[in-house]
């Protein structure tokens, strides 16, 4: 676990460093956010339906615009995230757009020593689990603050899609790896030309690793979808086939690019 922990400084001085860039971003667009946009895509508002009185804990929430978003759809919302700095600009987005949340600052593997509640919803979304070492102490998180008959909502980038170079040109990683994979970019993927750089320590997980850890925890799975295209722009050499929708050019949508899955505490 002290091993983890070192990676986890790293990673959280890696959003750190990226929050500034984010905010300022033509990719978060926050004054269009701020405006009343939504930042939520189709795939996870079909699962979320209506959330219109629920409680709904958000993991890896950044600087909050989901979970903002979904406040402003009428649930009661809570996020949490490793960056202090994210969760210091999630506050400000709040006070700006007036609309209650509540933001926590941690590792989500420590939430038990700064929450104590069950939800309805437990949600996390895109570019999320690749930053967490082990599987199943994230699915026991997910299961503890479940309310009995609560869902678990799950959209992310498929294992498919970092398996590849950065150009989608050959085949560069494990489909699947225990052995955390140590990076340095400049810039980030919502402004490539940013003047930024940073290390960061990234796993593959492989999708029958979701599945089963999530199984362990006697969550069942309800629904799960796999889309041949992201909904963000935040890859290299892509083109717009739909309003929204990204393939990688040169690979024609042939990989699959999202996953999408919706889980249920027993009562």
């Amino acid at each position: 676990m002290q091993e983890e922990t070192h990676y986890a400084d790293i990673n959280k001085a890696s959003w750190n460093n990226r929050v500034d860039a984010h905010i300022h971003s033509d990719f978060y667009d926050v004054p269009a956010f701020i405006a009343g946009k939504s930042s939520l895509n189709d795939i996870e508002l079909q699962l979320l339906g209506d959330v219109q009185g629920k409680s709904i804990l958000h993991l890896q929430c950044h600087f909050g615009q989901d979970t903002l978003s979904l406040a402003r759809m009428g649930a009661q919302v809570t996020g949490v995230d490793l960056s202090d700095k994210a969760i210091a600009e999630a506050n400000k987005l709040a006070q700006t757009i007036q609309m209650p949340a509540t933001f926590i600052c941690c590792n989500i593997y420590d939430l038990p020593q700064h929450l104590d509640q069950q939800f309805d919803i437990v949600f996390t979304s895109y570019g999320t689990i690749g930053w967490l070492p082990d599987l199943s102490a994230w699915a026991q998180i997910i299961a503890r603050y479940l309310k009995p008959g609560g869902q678990f909502i799950f959209v992310e980038f498929h294992p498919v899609v970092w398996m590849f170079d950065d150009a989608f040109t050959h085949i560069k990683y494990p489909y699947q790896s225990n052995q955390p994979i140590i990076e340095s970019e400049s810039g980030t993927y919502a402004d490539p030309t940013a003047n930024i750089q940073q290390d960061y320590v990234m796993w593959n997980h492989a999708i029958a690793s979701v599945l089963q850890n999530l199984i362990t925890q006697n969550l069942i799975i309800t629904s799960f979808a796999e889309y041949p295209y992201s909904p963000y722009n935040c890859f290299q050499h892509t083109r717009e086939i739909e309003p929204g929708k990204f393939i990688i050019e040169h690979l024609h949508g042939h990989i699959p690019m999202v996953y999408a899955l919706q889980a249920r505490k027993p009562e």
